[in-house]
């Protein structure tokens, strides 16, 4: 039996990149310390303000810049694989990317730019943010599970997942900041189930806490069933991630092989 221990981070981002990255160390160790080989932070997790403005560009890095060197430090310390979201530099002055990337002690094993950015519910993330280009689907293995990435708003695009899922992946993996408003922790709950029910996999995912975030990071088991989460602090929550739950509800319930459609770009 494939089994492996990850954990959701949950924390709130500041204008202060080292300060981030030292408690994201702390949450590693944290984490580490409960079992976990993985560690999902939040999207975000190199530098936020709120409002963005022009600082947002001023502190944007190079995909291998200061802050995942000091991820993949991190990584290497602990012995574990680090997923998060950071501001890379963009194509111009004026706008950046919003970035994810795993590592692990010795490399980068994947790096997923944000399809689709938040022009919803009165933001627009387009002003700041460019938009990755549509690639394939960023994946990684671990132990024999094979895990991709997504960010936040892509939650409500249920064709990111099923790409995911159409590549073999065991667990999307989610940072967010899921900006807190009137039934937004419903939406994030309701979609984050919905994904792993849709496609017989985990999903695990990474929040801001509150008063920005709705907070409630968690992991889902492919029946929908949700297996560990955070609550609105500063924590982490440890799940055991197992092959045999993915192949057993795939088949009983094996609607990935009966489906009919599949998903092109636009």
């Amino acid at each position: 039996m494939n089994a492996l221990a990850i954990a959701v981070a949950q924390f709130a981002p500041t204008a202060g990149a080292g300060a981030n990255l030292e408690l994201i160390g702390e949450l590693v160790a944290r984490a580490r310390g409960r079992g976990a080989g993985l560690v999902l932070f939040p999207e975000y997790s190199s530098y936020f303000v709120d409002p963005f403005d022009e600082s947002v560009a001023d502190n944007a890095e190079d995909i291998d810049g200061p802050f995942v060197q000091g991820l993949r430090t991190l990584a290497a310390q602990h012995g574990v694989h680090i997923v998060a979201g950071l501001l890379e530099r963009g194509s111009d002055d004026r706008r950046v990317r919003n970035t994810v990337v795993a590592v692990d002690g010795e490399r980068m094993l994947a790096r997923y730019r944000k399809l689709h950015l938040y022009d919803a519910f009165g933001q627009r993330e387009s002003d700041w943010i460019e938009a990755g280009e549509i690639e394939l689907p960023q994946t990684f293995e671990i132990d024999g599970l094979r895990f991709g990435l997504m960010t936040c708003y892509d939650l409500r695009f249920p064709e990111v997942s099923r790409l995911l899922a159409d590549a073999g992946v065991d667990v999307a993996l989610v940072p967010a900041e899921w900006v807190r408003g009137p039934l937004k922790e419903h939406h994030w709950r309701t979609l984050l189930h919905a994904r792993a029910i849709e496609n017989t996999m985990y999903v695990a995912a990474a929040d801001h806490p509150p008063p920005l975030g709705v907070g409630h990071s968690m992991i889902v088991d492919p029946q929908g069933v949700e297996i560990a989460a955070v609550g609105t602090t500063t924590d982490v929550a440890v799940a055991h991630i197992e092959r045999d739950a993915i192949s057993n509800v795939r088949r009983v319930n094996p609607a990935l092989r009966l489906r009919r459609f599949g998903v092109t770009p636009l």
